[in-house]
């Protein structure tokens, strides 16, 4: 008697196969045009912003843009992950304190692209910058310094330069924060915390917030040491091919090669390609393995999957807890923050096809 197909075995039998590009060679993605629709008048304002300007190619700076990071603000999402705040504004936890502490909150917020120069989160902005400036902190960056490398955890100044720099809360302490970047970065072009003396090569998740935050600090403000630091760092990942060893082409880590949100201080390769489009090296060959991996992880439906979390739901100030449930992990079902990224790097690579725009 034969037996009945799995759920498996039925998602890969109704899976398009993809097709291929004949002038360039490139794998290409085909998305139902209904699911395009589906989340473009999407009920969350966050995953219609990051369609309208990363799949349909509306500006930032567009009327439509705009007003979705004002509703962002006013979303029950952001109401409650700033719902640890007291009456003057901060958040009664370590800034750093993994995720509920300021830093996090902000980072996440600028990642939905929440409205730029709200003054409600100065308190928060301002409980970072004592942090980074505290003498606690510059006491731990002297003692970073390691056979000549600086051996800081780069990855805090450039996701802060990031965010305050997108919320629109960016002052001159945030010029101090690049410079520590700028006199950190290693021979390589990269970052790296490891203490070890032994340890002379940069890491990606050293390397990809500063990358990502001398990014923008270069597109807003023209620097061109800011660029050419940038771009020195995008050298790091590429040479890994987004994910491989450089030497042997073996995974570095196998949570790089599965699809998370949100993560954090965390790698996975759809983030490593989102920084690659934000720094204009998504066209770069050294991208397409990771693209290919990107695209096999795509569901019947045409969405894409969270394979893994770096979150606990729950109200309880411990490590890694989060009152926000991003949507939990699951083989079968589209996670939509993951999906509108991966559609937007897929649009950016030119990948993306059927649209239905």
């Amino acid at each position: 008697m034969k037996s009945s197909p799995s759920p498996s075995q039925v998602a890969r039998s109704t899976t398009k196969r993809p097709s291929v590009d004949e002038q360039t060679g490139l794998i290409m993605v085909d998305i139902p045009p209904d699911l395009i629709t589906q989340l473009r008048y999407h009920s969350e304002p966050y995953t219609r912003h990051r369609i309208i300007v990363d799949v349909v190619g509306r500006e930032r700076s567009s009327k439509e843009a705009r007003i979705l990071r004002d509703e962002v603000r006013e979303s029950v999402l952001a109401k409650v992950m700033m719902a640890d705040r007291d009456g003057g504004g901060r958040i009664a936890l370590d800034a750093n304190h993994e995720w509920r502490g300021a830093h996090w909150v902000l980072s996440v917020l600028a990642d939905l692209n929440y409205r730029e120069g709200d003054k409600g989160l100065i308190p928060l902005r301002d409980q970072v910058y004592e942090w980074l400036f505290s003498p606690a902190y510059e006491q731990e960056i002297r003692e970073r310094y390691v056979n000549d490398l600086h051996r800081c955890h780069a990855a805090q100044e450039g996701n802060a330069i990031f965010y305050l720099l997108r919320l629109g809360l960016a002052d001159e302490r945030v010029d101090e924060l690049v410079a520590r970047l700028l006199a950190w970065q290693w021979p390589d072009g990269g970052w790296n915390s490891e203490l070890k003396p032994k340890a002379d090569a940069s890491s990606i998740l050293d390397t990809l917030w500063p990358m990502r935050g001398l990014t923008l600090h270069a597109q807003l403000t023209g620097s061109e040491v800011s660029r050419d630091a940038a771009q020195r760092a995008a050298e790091v990942l590429l040479e890994r091919r987004l994910y491989k060893h450089p030497k042997d082409g073996k995974v570095i880590k196998s949570d790089f090669t599965a699809l998370h949100y949100p993560c954090y201080w965390h790698y996975d390769i759809l983030f490593g390609l989102k920084a690659m489009a934000e720094a204009d090296r998504i066209d770069d060959e050294r991208c397409s393995d990771a693209l290919d991996l990107l695209e096999s992880k795509q569901l019947p439906d045409g969405g894409f999957p969270s394979q893994g979390k770096y979150y606990r739901v729950g109200r309880d100030a411990g490590v890694g807890t989060n009152l926000i449930n991003w949507g939990g992990t699951s083989c079968t079902k589209m996670n939509e923050h993951i999906t509108a990224e991966a559609l937007g790097v897929l649009k950016a690579s030119g990948r993306l096809t059927a649209i239905g725009l």
